[in-house]
């Protein structure tokens, strides 16, 4: 008999292996985070099967269901088999139907040991949904700051030392600019990005805050969970700033990294027309094709970007603390410093963090 899981129990295995029987493109909306695609049917053959089932028959879609799978079932268990030898195997389909139960039953007559996730990517669905419908059960520690000034950099560093950071920009696949998209791939739809977010704070539960970049609340394609927005609006303000030449040179390399970086941030200033007009965007469309990046970026900074967000450049008493990100080695481990003294109560004695603090 086919043993099933719990959405709730999926924790206590060690190392699951979670395979996801349904279509490609159902995977590629969503799934649950670090699952494996092996689809019973493909996407022209699920739409054929559920043509069959509005229109004849469920008996005579599960016969054509049938006919499909059949010759597949050597590879299907073949890969199965494979990916067991990594851990206990968890299989699920839409709703813990006929898809993941009727490969379970085959490989469990084949002596491999699965799992099937009850409810199927529903309960995970659900599970996610429920999380972000509640408050969110951290603190929220934000970094704000002009463009450049290394927001991101600071994160990774933070990061690697075993802070709990998050690159929400990451994890949407956009920067949160008119250039966000660049050298980032396809971006999340908003099930699977809400699926990745709730796995990084589910990672970092111990906890008590979590460390991110301010964020509009939609970054590129994707909208930060209501909750989530709201806890980062409510969390510790940091102030993080750079000098424009540092700026300049630190965004110069990010971009120039990325493979035709300058052709597609030539298409991308068409849509500064309404903010700058058209003269502001055919001075920097000559300096980008000129090749003189540097000039090029102090005007989008100067004439764009820091208008735009406005943040101060300098020190200042608005914020809970503040930090000079010129020497960034220096600063990650003030920061980390001050995170260590501060944070560890965070949610218990809120009335620490209204002590401002300052790195210089």
């Amino acid at each position: 008999m086919v043993k099933e899981i719990h959405i709730n129990e999926l924790k206590t295995l060690d190392h699951p292996v979670l395979i996801d029987v349904r279509s490609e493109g159902e995977f590629g909306e969503a799934t649950i985070p670090g699952s494996v695609n092996i689809p019973l049917f493909n996407n022209q053959e699920r739409a054929e099967i559920g043509t069959i089932y509005t229109q004849a028959s469920p008996s005579l879609a599960r016969e054509a269901g049938l006919e499909i799978v059949s010759p597949k079932l050597p590879d299907l268990v073949k890969k199965v088999e494979e990916l067991s030898k990594s851990g206990p195997l968890v299989l699920f389909c839409w709703r813990g139907g006929m898809r993941s139960k009727s490969l379970a039953t085959v490989i469990e007559l084949m002596g491999i040991p699965a799992y099937r996730l009850q409810g199927g990517f529903k309960a995970y669905r659900n599970q996610v949904v429920e999380y972000f419908d509640n408050p969110l059960p951290v603190k929220v520690v934000v970094l704000r700051g002009n463009t450049g000034v290394g927001k991101t950099e600071l994160l990774g560093k933070l990061r690697s030392d075993g802070y709990p950071a998050i690159d929400l920009e990451q994890l949407a696949n956009n920067r949160g600019s008119v250039f966000g998209a660049l050298g980032l791939g396809e971006p999340p739809s908003q099930k699977k990005f809400e699926g990745l977010l709730y796995e990084e704070l589910e990672s970092l539960k111990d906890f008590p805050y979590v460390i991110v970049e301010c964020e509009s609340k939609r970054i590129g394609r994707v909208s930060l969970p209501t909750s989530f927005f709201s806890a980062m609006q409510q969390g510790l303000q940091i102030l993080q700033y750079d000098s424009l030449p540092n700026r300049v040179q630190r965004l110069i390399r990010d971009y120039t990294a990325i493979p035709n970086a300058c052709a597609e941030i030539g298409i991308a200033l068409e849509r500064l027309v309404k903010t700058l007009g058209h003269v502001k965007v055919q001075e920097l469309r000559s300096l980008l094709e000129t090749n003189r990046l540097e000039t090029f970026t102090e005007l989008l900074l100067i004439d764009y970007y820091d208008r735009l967000y406005a943040y101060p450049n300098h020190p200042t008493a608005e914020y809970e603390y503040f930090i000079d990100y010129s020497e960034p080695t220096k600063a990650s481990r003030e920061l980390e410093r001050y995170l260590d003294e501060k944070m560890a109560y965070a949610g218990r004695e809120p009335d620490v963090l209204g002590i401002r603090h300052s790195a210089k």
